[in-house]
């Protein structure tokens, strides 16, 4: 299939998994990965209606969001952050999907240049794997980190939570877990709504359990080019 019918395929299902799970799919927003494909992929997209892109790497990112001048998209990093490149991240995404660590969210906020009064969207990434190695902040310590943005973070805007399942583990108990956190994180944060989840093999599940947010990369955009 070409792009135009891998894209309508990809919503035709999410819209299948909306509708058995007595959603609405037009309140999902599809995010599309573009990893390791040139900004013409993005062009291509924004052409088929795209509107929300997606990066793992900060070089990437803004490097792609230099070279595009096509409409409007909304520029989504989804990838491990090191603080070191909290200014250039912040620089070149709309939302930060993966802030896992008070110095982070406080990087993140101290980027902003002076006299920029924008606010930049953010999720607190969870680990929902046993593996403190992993990225993402334990479940049991969201609650402290949600607070720490929301005191001592004033340019950042608490959006949700984003989790990536385990792969050996079944994805519905994971995001489950996953919407047992964004329940927590809302306490403080009521409209902090999102929750980032579900990739090319298991969205649907992630649809089933309150995903706002899908991350769908070679699924849409075919194989990733060699990347050396």
């Amino acid at each position: 299939m070409d792009l135009r019918s891998r894209l309508a395929d990809i919503d035709a299902r999410i819209s299948d998994a909306a509708r058995s799970a007595g959603r609405d799919a037009s309140a999902l927003t599809r995010i599309v990965v573009t990893k390791f494909h040139p900004v013409g992929l993005v062009d291509e997209l924004a052409a088929l209606g795209v509107r929300d892109v997606g990066e793992n790497r900060q070089q990437e990112l803004s490097a792609k969001r230099a070279d595009y001048d096509g409409p409007a998209l909304r520029w989504h990093f989804i990838g491990q952050a090191q603080t070191n490149k909290a200014r250039a991240i912040r620089a070149a995404a709309d939302a930060v999907h993966s802030v896992d660590r008070a110095k982070l969210a406080d990087a993140l906020h101290n980027a902003r240049s002076d006299g920029d009064d924008s606010v930049l969207d953010v999720l607190l990434q969870v680990n929902l794997t046993d593996d403190p190695g992993r990225g993402g902040v334990v479940p049991a310590g969201v609650a402290e980190l949600a607070e720490h943005v929301l005191g001592t973070c004033p340019s950042l805007h608490l959006r949700g939570v984003m989790g990536v399942a385990p792969l050996d583990e079944a994805p519905a108990s994971a995001f489950e877990r996953l919407a047992r956190t964004s329940e927590i994180v809302r306490r403080s944060a009521p409209d902090a709504t999102w929750i980032s989840a579900g990739m090319t093999g298991d969205f649907v599940e992630a649809i089933a359990a309150g995903a706002t947010h899908l991350r769908i990369g070679s699924a849409i955009t075919g194989p990733r080019p060699v990347h050396g």
